[in-house]
């Protein structure tokens, strides 16, 4: 009887194991894809018309003409529509659930990658724009504000799956206008908080770096005493603050600074403290007014993250221009378009076509929203162009994605697709006649 039992519970347990291997076949077939006759864009190496690439395991595997799916890969074909690689949004705010710790001026110690929301339907709405990267930051309340973090816009999958670690970990600064009314100088029934001007900013910038300087020295006296032949028998180690500790990692060069500025004189005061700490700069976002100093932002290796027309909305953006990002790029600036928006996120491909307006050529427009923002992010070894052995994050247009009248129709992230237009309208037709029926 028990020898029955224990066999009927093994027959039990492999058709269960059975029933689950067969639903979950998208787990073995995941990340493989053969895409035909597509109009590459590779950004890095030339338009291929009548192409193909093949993705084997989430990975570039080929790109040519006429080839072949290996046995059980699906194949999409694409008719002459235009494949680019996917979308990068180097500042936004989406997929968090919270943006700003705004109770005080200087809070280094939060972390985005601890409140990533992978519900936030913002994922969708940016997948269905072709984007699959974003960079998404601490908000601009604060002088200086917590680490960002890099996702993948993987739409179903556990939030610890979207997180790119191979990314720039990068703090977010932030000058101007934010910072000044967060202080509630001009926001009235707020209590006041330092610093209410841009002076005030600057100064809590330098004694903030110059505390974390000295707390770095600390803790290196104390390691050099530790590995001596003959540490002291009382040594023991400084005490640990997370907000200084994030402040050494920035002077360590573990961190890159991101700093959200306007005007060009706040921007070159943020350059010369820089330069006094020896702290890197990833780039300014925003920065509207960067064309006026492009000389300084160039020796000083720093790229600007920027809307391309949006200037004049409030007394920062008074003398930005329309020209400003197609500008920089020609003065040698890594220059990247972002959303700064979960709505406009969807439709980055129309704001970098814009730049064609203002002087850029179409490729030129193409690397704002992909390889220079990859660049920007630490990540262009991975994504960003359309290159054997780079990660398969792509999407499918249904014209050039600079032309007005195009639309995404699909968006793949390591060969997996994401969004899939003909098949979304497909099952929303289908839901709605079902309902209908049982109306």
């Amino acid at each position: 009887m028990t020898r029955k039992l224990k066999k009927t519970g093994l027959i039990i347990s492999l058709s269960f194991l059975i029933l689950f291997l067969l639903s979950a076949t998208w787990l073995l077939a995941g990340g493989d894809l053969l895409i035909k006759n597509a109009t590459i864009l590779t950004v890095t190496g030339g338009v291929i018309t009548n192409g193909d690439v093949l993705v084997v395991n989430g990975l570039i595997k080929q790109i040519g003409q006429n080839l072949a799916a290996p046995a059980g890969v699906r194949i999409i074909e694409a008719n002459g529509r235009y494949l680019m690689p996917g979308i990068i949004d180097t500042h936004t705010h989406i997929a968090l659930s919270g943006t700003n710790e705004g109770t005080d001026a200087v809070t280094p110690e939060v972390t985005m990658a601890e409140v990533v929301n992978a519900d936030d339907t913002s994922i969708f709405t940016a997948l269905s724009g072709g984007v699959t990267m974003v960079h998404t930051m601490h908000g601009s309340a604060n002088v200086i504000g917590g680490t960002n973090v890099v996702l993948k816009l993987k739409w179903g999958k556990p939030s610890e799956q979207l997180i790119v670690k191979e990314a720039y970990p990068t703090l977010k600064f932030a000058l101007g206008e934010n910072v000044k009314q967060s202080s509630g100088t001009l926001l009235p029934g707020r209590p006041q908080r330092y610093p209410a001007t841009r002076m005030g900013a600057n100064a809590l910038i330098r004694s903030e770096l110059l505390q974390a300087r000295d707390y770095m020295a600390a803790w290196d006296r104390y390691e050099e005493l530790k590995k001596s032949k003959n540490p002291p028998a009382n040594l023991l180690p400084p005490r640990k603050d997370l907000r200084l500790e994030t402040l050494a990692d920035l002077l360590r060069g573990k961190l890159v600074a991101r700093c959200h500025g306007y005007v060009a004189t706040e921007m070159l005061e943020f350059l010369n403290l820089s330069k006094e700490f020896g702290f890197k700069i990833g780039a300014f976002e925003h920065a509207w007014e960067a064309y006026k100093i492009t000389n300084e932002l160039k020796a000083a290796g720093v790229g600007i993250s920027v809307f391309i027309d949006s200037w004049a909305y409030k007394m920062e953006a008074a003398e930005g221009i329309a020209y400003n990002a197609a500008y920089c790029t020609k003065k040698g600036l890594l220059v990247s378009i972002n959303s700064d928006s979960g709505e406009r996120i969807r439709r980055l491909f129309n704001e970098a076509g814009k730049a064609v307006k203002y002087g850029l050529t179409r490729d030129e427009a193409l690397k704002l929203i992909t390889i220079n923002a990859a660049k920007q992010l630490g990540v262009d070894r991975l994504v960003g162009s359309i290159e054997v052995g780079k990660q398969a994050d792509l999407a499918l247009f249904s014209q050039h994605p600079m032309s007005a009248y195009t639309r995404c129709e699909m968006t793949i992230i390591e060969g997996e697709v994401y969004f899939d237009r003909e098949a979304l309208i497909k099952e929303r037709a289908a839901a709605s006649t079902k309902k209908g029926d049982l109306s």
